[in-house]
């Protein structure tokens, strides 16, 4: 789930762009393949990042009070990411010093039927928290919502805890809207289990 604990408001350049960064932008392979960016705060996930993004994705899990409920494996993640039917992508932010990863978001496709167009559903965007402030929440979602515009998708969606403050005013600030007149449902374990021996 997408319950970032972001307080990232101070204004930051374009995910793409940093003072005496030079930008090389692959053209994708297809319209589901991740985008190549060399930029110097975010860039494109690689095999090799799947054990931080793990740690990060349970780093997240236990901000949200919910660490029991992130079984996901490094093996996992790496066959969603990057196996033979790839389910989803990621990009990673990185200090602008050392260049640690610093922060992640993991994202698939959507599809909507009134717009007649993919979207991206945005699962988990995090920033640690030592690197909080420094803009990289911001360069996560701006690189996110450029992918949109090139592509032609129309819609970039997430979910956020209600409690989170913090997260809510940031997004707001972006310009985006809760969706106060749907209400999500998920069927899981013993629930699923049970419909889906139905028949």
């Amino acid at each position: 789930m997408t319950h970032p604990p972001i307080a990232d408001s101070t204004p930051v350049a374009p995910a793409h762009t940093r003072a005496g960064a030079t930008v090389r932008r692959a053209r994708p392979l297809s319209p589901t393949a991740p985008v190549c960016d060399t930029a110097a705060m975010i860039r494109t996930a690689t095999p090799a990042d799947i054990p931080v993004i793990h740690a990060m994705v349970r780093e997240l899990a236990a901000y949200e009070k919910a660490l029991d409920e992130a079984r996901a494996s490094e093996a996992q993640l790496a066959e969603a990411l990057f196996g033979e039917r790839t389910a989803a992508f990621a990009h990673i932010a990185e200090d602008d010093a050392t260049g640690e990863p610093v922060g992640f978001a993991l994202w698939f496709l959507n599809f909507s039927t009134w717009r007649g167009v993919h979207g991206i559903h945005l699962e988990d965007l995090y920033v640690r928290p030592g690197a909080r402030g420094g803009g990289h929440g911001k360069a996560l979602l701006t690189e996110l919502a450029r992918i949109c515009v090139e592509r032609g998708y129309e819609r970039l969606e997430w979910s956020v805890l209600d409690w989170n403050e913090p997260s809510i005013t940031f997004y707001r600030a972006l310009g985006a809207r809760p969706q106060d007149e749907w209400t999500v449902y998920r069927l899981t374990d013993d629930a699923l289990r049970a419909l889906g021996s139905h028949g």
